[in-house]
């Protein structure tokens, strides 16, 4: 299982790469930075996973499991309103699916 706490699914295939640079456009952590020939994995710990350069890239160069981890969390509580963004740990749910299972096996509080 996936420890998002210290690694995430981004996965970079600079040979797909064109440079089109939507990755380092619409990234909003600085993950991705224009190259010369390709763009660059310039912080692959900083992805939050929310999908947005894998949606936007036209070769599929990059790959991400969207709507995971921390990234799913803080969305899900933009999307209804929620001031509490639970992102792990004791009490918290490092990402639940739609039958109210966390990914990390603890079942979520309403």
């Amino acid at each position: 299982m996936l420890n998002s706490y210290r690694e995430n699914t981004l996965k970079f295939d600079p040979e797909e790469c064109i440079n089109c640079g939507m990755c380092s456009t619409v990234c909003p952590h600085g993950v991705f930075a224009p190259g010369k020939e390709t763009a660059v994995l310039a912080d692959k710990g900083s992805c939050m996973e929310c999908g947005a350069c894998y949606l936007n890239c036209p070769t599929v160069a990059i790959e991400v499991e969207s709507g995971v981890g921390c990234a799913s969390a803080m969305i899900r509580a933009a999307l209804t309103g929620s001031k509490e963004v639970t992102c792990g740990g004791v009490g918290g749910c490092c990402g639940q699916d739609d039958s109210g299972s966390c990914d990390c096996g603890e079942q979520k509080s309403r």
